[in-house]
């Protein structure tokens, strides 16, 4: 598994990639990965995309771990939305830049591995609410993990990504 690295900014930058991200429905690690992925080549922005949404689902269950169901519930959201540009790149060759986009595609992966995605995506979208709202317990996390790991599972294996 990829490790974590740490990387320090001047706060005023920081501050400016949050507000662009906030802006597109989308978290800090989400946004600043979509920037870096930018110009890959779709296989290896296919395998990008599956790892970042492993470790975002390990930080989500660590963040649990110590607590901040906020945290949690976030990186429990960037992971599913990351699966589904996964799968998108890899089976279309396609880059979704919204939530619109996500949701509509979304639809295209029920199809493609069964109604299972819904409840999946369901899930992941309360935790995007949860993030904003702070409403979600401990337990809601934990049952959205599930179904999420699922769904990175999932894609990942249908895109080859090891």
């Amino acid at each position: 598994m990829t490790s974590i690295v740490a990387l320090r900014l001047p706060r005023s930058v920081v501050e400016r990639l949050e507000r662009e991200a906030r802006g597109l429905g989308m978290g800090l690690e989400e946004y600043v990965l979509e920037l870096l992925l930018h110009d890959l080549d779709p296989p290896e922005r296919v395998r990008e995309y599956i790892e970042a949404a492993r470790l975002l689902l390990q930080r989500a269950r660590e963040e649990l771990e110590k607590g901040d169901v906020r945290q949690a519930a976030e990186k429990a959201w960037g992971a599913a939305a990351l699966a589904v540009k996964a799968y998108a790149a890899w089976r279309d060759g396609r880059r979704l830049a919204s939530h619109g986009e996500l949701w509509e595609y979304k639809r295209r992966l029920e199809k493609e591995l069964g109604e299972w995605v819904h409840d999946a995506w369901m899930n992941a979208t309360g935790m995007h609410v949860c993030f904003y709202e702070g409403w979600c317990t401990r337990e809601d996390v934990e049952k959205a993990l599930e179904r999420i790991g699922r769904l990175v599972g999932e894609i990942g294996k249908r895109v080859g990504a090891r």
